[in-house]
């Protein structure tokens, strides 16, 4: 998987099947680093010949802004990435335990995908 940023792909590659936790301070360009890596993998994708090959990519916004998000949701068509990327939201106005609880639902989700793929 290529983020498109030349010093993270060089200094953590990360492999297909593994995961990447961005955490930080506020207003570090997290989710601009996740956006663009999302859309990076438009052209991975375009590469690829079959179902097996295609590389999605799943993001989980926990204590976001509401505007935050609907920005995400709107560019996110327009790079023809919302084909190959799942979200879940717990936005900041959401209650604790549902914010507690989306990172695990989407790894879930994850793990039901792998498990339908190896069935075929």
């Amino acid at each position: 998987m290529q983020t498109g940023f030349k010093p993270v792909d060089s200094l953590v590659p990360i492999g297909r099947g593994q995961r990447e936790l961005t955490i930080g301070d506020r207003q570090t360009g997290k989710t601009t680093t996740a956006i663009d890596t999302t859309s990076n993998q438009k052209q991975m994708n375009s590469r690829g010949t079959s179902e097996s090959e295609t590389l999605y990519c799943v993001y989980v916004a926990i204590g976001q802004k509401r505007s935050t998000v609907a920005q995400l949701v709107q560019i996110l068509p327009g790079e023809n990435a919302f084909s190959y990327s799942i979200l879940v939201v717990a936005t900041a106005l959401g209650s604790t335990p549902l914010q507690f609880l989306a990172p695990y639902s989407l790894c879930a989700w994850g793990n039901i995908s792998v498990i339908m793929e190896c069935k075929h």
